[in-house]
């Protein structure tokens, strides 16, 4: 009786010499990669925050920004684009609206304009994230 099995210890060994291949001997390819990859979720940020927020007071827009390069949890590089607008968070989750005298007339519903932008953006960053592998493979194997 003949049993088909796979053989996957060599699949394993070249994962990590690809990992190796990223992170060590081309660190500044991964980071460049990682900043404009950063710059682009910002700018798709941007434009889904023109389309969903009216009203245009207040500098909203101006305060979407992408931060710096940085390790998450100690081994994996990741990048963040946030809102530096200190009404930011009232807009992306909502909030109640108060007179002035201290009475609720009614809730404000947040625009979630960053939860709108990662799940719009998600695919065009995998797709980046496969062609920069096909670089450094083809980078690394000559």
């Amino acid at each position: 009786m003949s049993r088909n099995e796979f053989d996957l210890s060599e699949l394993d060994d070249f994962t990590v010499q690809l990992l190796d291949l990223a992170q060590r001997q081309t660190p500044r390819e991964t980071r460049n990669f990682l900043q404009s990859e950063g710059t682009k979720l910002r700018r798709f940020t941007a434009s889904i925050a023109r389309k969903e927020v009216k009203k245009r007071t207040g500098n909203y827009i101006k305060g979407i920004k992408r931060g710096k390069v940085y390790l998450y949890q100690g081994d994996t590089l990741s990048i963040r684009v946030y809102n530096s607008s200190p009404h930011a968070h009232l807009i992306e989750d909502g909030h109640r609206q108060v007179t002035k005298s201290g009475k609720v007339v009614g809730f404000v519903r947040g625009h979630r304009v960053f939860q709108k932008a990662h799940k719009g953006y998600e695919d065009k960053f995998f797709s980046a994230c496969e062609d920069f592998v096909d670089d450094l493979l083809e980078k690394g194997l000559k």
